[in-house]
């Protein structure tokens, strides 16, 4: 069995605590997570940032949905697309999955620096003084992020703030002390990975041969490598065989909640929907139509109402939209915030058939309004495509009141906060108006 590189190595007595002697940590093992982190990391962010996108806040009203105001990080370059129609599950699938893949990297991460966190603040020079207002906010910001996601994946929302305004903001303080610190500590990293030589030699570190890392050469910094280390009780390879087992087991939870079907039953975090029923409607709700407590005659006297920004005016039945409208069937996937996603087949009106009975035919927005008192607004681009419907039907039935009865909107590729249930009015405008 290959001996460690610095296996004789030790550190001169120091004063430091006592209680920091564990042999695995040193700069190897902290760079080694820090890698995996900063690979993972940026890809959350992104896809964080393209899923509050999908709201198009620039559209009217839209960012209200997310519980705050446009803001200077609202800077948008494109129109979120229609195609594919899998766009928003595929990203909010790789956000939440990933997300929660990283959390066992982020603790023994957080553990492994444990001892400078604890020490005093070191601020002989101005990167120094970065790098701790970087780890300030780059701990903080994670924590938070990491909780607050969680809990809001599970339905618990015990904080009083809007969770998608507090979390957008808090993953650019995050991500933003995130780049402060890779900038300051990335020439530390590179050389600290080169300690121990390849990955595949510390897996071949058996217990018996794992040893301490060499000492690091530091000023005034607390140093990871323990002056007097405890014997070890487990080994390099094992801390990170349990890291990567516990990202696999989260990461298949996320991934199972995303894709649906018969893997659904593996996602052991999934608060809802991981045994749906065999009816047509049984599948995933967010909302029931009973928590509304709108009036009982609400349904029995609905009609919509579509607009157009000049004038024109229909009202319409449920039994009146089946009959002048030609109908279409799509299979279209919805996805939620929460990362789970469900596809149906629907069955309803074009959304386009219906700008067009009121004189609007091309670069048309269209306003939401619901019984509920929800409000969306779609682009041009969304109310074009002929997968987007003002649903009746699911499954060949029609749909539950919980599902958005008498006639929910779907689009393809969008989040499902922006596919409106018990729809009550539609005012197309052209896009000039939006």
């Amino acid at each position: 069995m290959d001996l460690e590189p610095g296996a004789d190595a030790r550190a001169d007595p120091e004063s430091r605590p006592s209680i920091w002697r564990s042999p695995l940590r040193g700069p190897w093992l902290t760079s080694a997570l820090g890698l995996v982190l900063l690979s993972g990391l940026p890809v959350v962010f992104l896809t964080g940032l393209f899923s509050n996108a999908a709201y198009n806040p620039w559209l009217n009203g839209n960012v209200a949905l997310q519980g705050r105001s446009r803001s200077p990080l609202d800077f948008y370059l494109f129109t979120w697309p229609a195609h594919p129609s899998w766009l928003y599950a595929v990203n909010e699938g790789i956000h939440v999955s990933l997300g929660l893949a990283l959390i066992p990297a982020i603790i023994v991460k957080l553990w492994s620096v444990t001892p400078r966190l604890a020490s005093p603040p070191p601020l002989s020079s101005p990167a120094r003084a970065l790098e701790r207002l970087s780890l300030l906010f780059l701990v903080s910001g994670i924590l938070f992020e990491l909780v607050t996601g969680v809990l809001f994946e599970e339905y618990w929302v015990p904080y009083h703030f809007d969770f998608t305004s507090a979390h957008y903001y808090g993953a650019w303080v995050f991500f933003g002390a995130l780049v402060a610190h890779t900038v300051v500590k990335f020439s530390t990293m590179r050389s600290a990975l080169r300690t121990r030589g390849s990955l595949a030699r510390v897996l071949r570190t058996d217990l018996e041969h794992t040893l301490p890392e060499p000492p690091e050469d530091l000023a005034r910094a607390q140093s990871l490598v323990p002056a007097a280390p405890s014997r070890p009780t487990m080994s390099r390879r094992a801390l990170l065989g349990v890291t990567a087992a516990g990202s696999a087991l989260l990461g298949v939870q996320g991934i199972a909640q995303s894709v649906g079907g018969p893997i659904r039953a593996l996602a052991f975090l999934l608060p809802r929907g991981s045994k749906p029923g065999t009816g047509p409607n049984d599948f995933p709700v967010n909302g029931s139509y009973a928590a509304l407590g709108l009036p009982a005659d609400t349904i029995a006297h609905w009609k919509l109402r579509v607009l157009s920004n000049d004038g024109q005016r229909l009202e319409l039945t449920r039994a009146e939209l089946q009959r002048r409208f030609e109908l279409h069937t799509y299979s279209l996937p919805l996805a939620c915030r929460e990362g789970w996603s469900t596809t149906q087949r629907w069955t309803g009106v074009r959304l386009a058939d219906l700008a067009a009975a009121v004189g609007l035919h091309e670069s048309v927005a269209v306003f939401l309004d619901a019984l509920d008192g929800g409000t969306a607004t779609l682009a041009a681009n969304q109310v074009a495509a002929d997968e987007s419907l003002l649903a009746l039907n699911v499954n060949g039935v029609p749909i539950s009141l919980d599902h958005g009865y008498p006639a929910r909107v779907i689009v393809p590729g969008e989040i499902a906060i922006n596919c409106l249930k018990w729809v009550s009015s539609m005012t197309f405008a052209p896009v000039d108006d939006a």
